[in-house]
């Protein structure tokens, strides 16, 4: 004789009663600490993006009985595939289920044994996690522990099903309170992590009293060390992310890192829905998807090493609406022509080196990225081009990286820089990307910033002394203990040049005045002194005031020789009215620089950004800077090409010339229409660059040299430098 449900219940109770209790007598006590570094970590922090799927029981048509949702979801033709598929579209590697959605009427896709709410005969979780880990995606399930909206949008009844629940525990629950939700999300946590080892963790709203008593976070890692945990809005420590939701207020309105209050490297994630507007994720409706917005939003977050978690809300059979599914496929070919640029990189300007991301010149705004196998490859991603008359010019801070090459990332065309005075000028940009221009930039490397820099501090905090913040060690930091005016001594060792400070600061505030207890933890007014001795200081040699912005910052120094250098941070950003950054200030990193990278001014051009005539043409070669050469010049007057300069001063310059020849063959150079120079150049071979130099005299901005030679062949090509 069969037994019956309820005996079925009891026996599911008790054994799940048993192993809850072997959990318990194992789970560590004491306080939780969050696992800052984490081996199951591996996978969010190679992410780049997820896919948060909201869908429920109150999807439209807002079903009030589980069975006939379920009924819905499966004679609509609800595949898991296309979910994954779409994830893929939007070159997200992970989907969060968001089901038991405290206003999605806390439904459970699969067929749970604890009875409280909508519970599915058909396991859709068990469906998805198989269909997407055959496809590489991670799929983490979305839990929440706030039973608020336990009747909303119901004109009678509840979501929440209090009698069921109390009758299998035994003893009575109230599921509407926070305790008593809490033991039932408990349940369901645990209930979900013994049954799915393929799940990659939970994604959890809120934090609860009862999970807390009852170890719930040590039991998950314990009995799935592969799994994450995730937390909404609150920086639990045990759990490896936090998550900011979408605020608004930013200036662009897509830099949305400039309201993240969480410090890398704790993982963090910024989530946004892809829709805008209407209240999208149960209603049936079908707003728009704002490209920009959303393109910058994602590109953002790769620049400032945050995961982009894309909201978008799935129908009942599980098809998003026109909209967003027009944006995936968009999404799909547009973010293949940028991918190397966001996928193995992190956030440039940070903690792991990289070009000063945020605001540029003439208007110009975006993020630097940079390899993480690579520390010499860096991406511009300029999501708000220049504008005005220098539209065409971008320049970007180059912290210390000695530049040696700039391409378009998508068409390959190398592109005419300089560099000086600690910035790269990109110049000759003839179109810009309406969402994110892409530059592939390549340097040899940092150069001029000192090592072995003794630092001393005014103020400390216990545990975060000065010499923190000149250790190389971003997991290490220098806390001012709330304390201003503050300074920061570095002491070269003797007397050398100075040009610059460089400073990471902690980006554990806004970047702007959000709220009267929202601000920013940033030095605003400072002051520099130099000394020969450490004692004698003088009168400050460079006063002003730094913005608050995230990344790295740059105060540049009258030149000067001296060995002690002195900070004086006079104020931060905080007012007193947020009282837990009031004063505060904490610094990752910052050094002095002893000399601009490159050493002064150094003008790239490749040959093939030039203006050929006749037979002169542009033609691949792989042994050649920007993979392009510019052959056929010479042999009579109608064949050459003339490449445009622009110097910053007029006066003598040093002109290099990068060719290819086999013997020896001569350029004529003409600067600006004047009487032409020969250059001979000798060389091995027609695939081994060769180089040859001499003066030219330049005028300050644009100057057009012409390559030719009337009476013979010249050598192909490759590129010019100026300097």
């Amino acid at each position: 004789m069969a037994p019956s449900s309820t005996s079925r219940r009891r026996r599911l109770a008790a054994a799940f009663a048993v192993v809850t209790a072997l959990l318990l007598s194992t789970a560590p006590a004491g306080p939780a600490r969050a696992d800052l570094q984490n081996p199951r970590q591996a996978f969010l922090r190679s992410s780049v993006a997820g896919l948060f799927l909201h869908w429920g029981e109150r999807t439209a048509p807002q079903h009030t009985d589980c069975a006939q949702w379920e009924a819905d979801v499966t004679n609509g033709g609800w595949t898991p595939g296309y979910w994954v598929s779409e994830a893929q579209k939007l070159h997200a590697q992970y989907i969060v289920l968001a089901t038991f959605h405290s206003r999605l009427g806390y439904a459970r896709p699969w067929p749970s044994a604890i009875p409280g709410s909508c519970r599915t005969k058909r396991d859709f979780l068990g469906e998805l996690i198989t269909a997407a880990n055959a496809q590489g995606v991670k799929v983490i399930l979305y839990m929440t522990d706030d039973p608020q909206w336990h009747a909303d949008g119901l004109t009678s009844g509840d979501w929440l099903d209090s009698s069921a629940y109390s009758a299998y525990k035994g003893h009575t629950v109230d599921l509407t309170t926070r305790d008593g939700f809490g033991e039932f999300s408990y349940d369901n946590i645990l209930e979900v992590a013994n049954r799915y080892p393929s799940l990659s963790g939970f994604w959890i709203d809120n934090d609860n009293a009862y999970w807390e008593s009852h170890n719930l976070y040590e039991q998950i890692y314990q009995l799935r060390p592969n799994y994450t945990i995730s937390n909404n809005n609150e920086d639990t420590p045990i759990m490896d992310m936090i998550s900011n939701e979408q605020k608004t207020g930013m200036t662009p309105a897509y830099d949305y890192p400039q309201a993240v209050y969480t410090a890398a490297p704790r993982l963090i994630e910024a989530d946004f829905k892809l829709p805008s507007t209407g209240a999208w994720w149960y209603d049936g409706s079908n707003p728009s998807v704002d490209r920009k917005l959303t393109i910058g939003r994602l590109v953002t977050n790769a620049g400032s090493s945050i995961k982009a978690l894309m909201a978008e809300t799935a129908q009942v059979n599980g098809r998003f609406p026109s909209n967003q599914e027009a944006f995936n496929d968009f999404a799909d070919d547009y973010l293949d022509q940028i991918w190397p640029s966001l996928n193995g990189t992190e956030g440039g300007g940070y903690m792991y080196g990289g070009l000063q991301p945020g605001f540029w010149n003439d208007g110009a705004h975006g993020v630097t990225t940079i390899s993480k196998t690579n520390p010499n490859l860096h991406y511009i991603h300029v999501i708000t081009p220049p504008s005005g008359s220098t539209g065409g010019t971008l320049q970007v801070r180059d912290n210390g990286y000695r530049i040696t090459g700039v391409k378009n990332l998508r068409t390959g065309a190398a592109l005419s820089f300089t560099q000086a005075g600690g910035t790269l000028t990109i110049s000759g940009v003839s179109s810009w990307d309406p969402y994110d221009t892409v530059f592939t930039v390549t340097s040899s490397g940092r150069e001029g910033i000192y090592s072995g820099v003794t630092l001393s501090a005014t103020a400390s905090a216990s545990g975060h002394a000065a010499s923190a913040a000149g250790d190389g060690d971003y997991l290490t930091y220098w806390d001012s203990n709330k304390t201003t005016p503050v300074s920061l001594t570095y002491d070269l060792g003797s007397a050398k040049a100075v040009r610059y400070i460089g400073i990471n600061q902690r980006e554990d505030s806004v970047s702007y005045a959000r709220s009267d207890t929202e601000q920013s933890a940033r030095v605003k007014n400072y002051r520099v002194y130099v000394s020969s001795d450490g004692t004698s200081w003088g009168s400050p040699v460079k006063t002003g005031t730094l913005p608050s912005r995230r990344g790295v910052q740059f105060i540049d120094l009258p030149a000067t020789t001296t060995r002690y250098v002195r900070l004086e941070a006079v104020d931060t950003y905080a007012a007193s009215t947020d009282t837990t950054r009031y004063k505060r200030l904490r610094v990752d990193e910052t050094w002095i620089g002893g000399a601009y990278a490159g050493g002064g001014s150094t003008t790239t051009v490749e040959g093939e950004t030039g203006t050929m005539n006749g037979s002169a043409v542009a033609a691949a070669c792989a042994t050649c800077s920007g993979g392009a050469k510019v052959r056929f010049i010479g042999n009579n007057a109608a064949n050459y090409a003339t490449l445009t300069v622009n110097a910053a001063t007029a006066g003598t310059k040093q002109l290099t010339v990068y060719a290819e020849v086999d013997g020896t063959r001569s350029f004529f150079v003409s600067v600006n229409a004047g009487t032409g120079i020969e250059l001979p150049t000798t060389g091995t071979s027609w695939s081994t660059p060769t180089s040859a130099t001499l003066n030219v005299t330049l005028n300050a901005g644009a100057n057009d040299l012409r390559f030719y030679n009337n009476g013979a062949n010249a050598p192909d090509l490759d590129k010019i430098t100026v300097s």
